[in-house]
């Protein structure tokens, strides 16, 4: 199962996201892989790969066919594995562009990993570039992280349709698991607005559980450590493990449609 973390926009808490929920899926019986797309590779460095040691990364492999499986790291949470992002994704339009089957490039990577895990999180770029499309090709659910700002609703609107027109042209499988939203802060009321409109408009493809802001969502990234490591108990802890729920739910009924 391949599950992309998407948004066009960029400081939605996609990295947030996709750390923490690999974190929560992670387990004895369930192996999960993050796959860190982005050229700034911030889910790289949250995981305490220092800059200088990125490489071989997910850019390694797409542009460079260094092997998927020697480029799996370990990290700190236990059955969670990484493949680093890097600088050289920023190239990745060129370097595919006269590729054969360009958009399936990151899929046909994945083929040969997909039995030893039971999930894998794409991180994706804050854009729709060939890597996001390929992100979109190789999924088989989105997940679209949005936080509740004014200008959220018409972005995920905009979102919505460019994911449409990829599955028409390029017949891809993947469906949207749900919008999530994050980023929240309940007691601000001009926020409250925004919330409500967008679950009225997209109603049951909202996922309940909101990821508030925090001091130690916004600590973990220094300390390299996920919300469970640094914070275990907090509210954001408890609802990533809300989220990985509301995840394994969703799932069998996406894969049916």
């Amino acid at each position: 199962m391949v599950i992309a973390v998407v948004n066009n926009k960029g400081g939605v808490g996609k990295t947030t996201t996709s750390i923490n929920l690999g974190a929560a899926l992670a387990g004895p019986l369930r192996r999960v892989l993050l796959i860190d797309l982005d050229s700034q590779a911030s889910a790289s460095l949250w995981c305490g790969i220092q800059r200088g040691r990125l490489r071989p990364s997910s850019a390694s492999c797409l542009l460079h066919a260094h092997p998927i499986k020697q480029a799996i790291r370990r990290t700190s949470t236990p059955h969670l594995d990484l493949i680093t992002g890097s600088l050289e994704l920023a190239n990745a339009d060129l370097a595919l562009c006269d590729v054969p089957g360009r958009e399936l490039a990151l899929r046909n990577l994945l083929k040969p990993i997909q039995p030893a895990y039971e999930m894998i999180v794409l991180d994706c770029p804050p854009n729709l570039s060939l890597v996001g499309i390929n992100a979109l090709v190789a999924a088989d659910a989105l997940i679209v992280p949005v936080a509740p700002q004014f200008l959220a609703v018409e972005g995920l609107v905009s979102l919505l349709a460019s994911v449409e027109k990829v599955r028409a042209r390029l017949a891809t499988r993947s469906r949207v698991l749900g919008v999530l939203l994050t980023m929240v802060r309940r007691r601000k009321d001009e926020k409250l607005e925004v919330i409500e409109r967008l679950r009225a408009q997209y109603r049951e493809r909202v996922f309940h559980t909101e990821i508030a802001m925090s001091r130690a969502l916004e600590e973990a990234p220094a300390a390299n450590q996920t919300i469970f490591q640094i914070a275990p108990r907090s509210q954001p802890a408890d609802a990533f493990r809300r989220l990985a729920g509301e995840v394994l739910q969703r799932l069998p009924h996406t894969m049916r449609q």
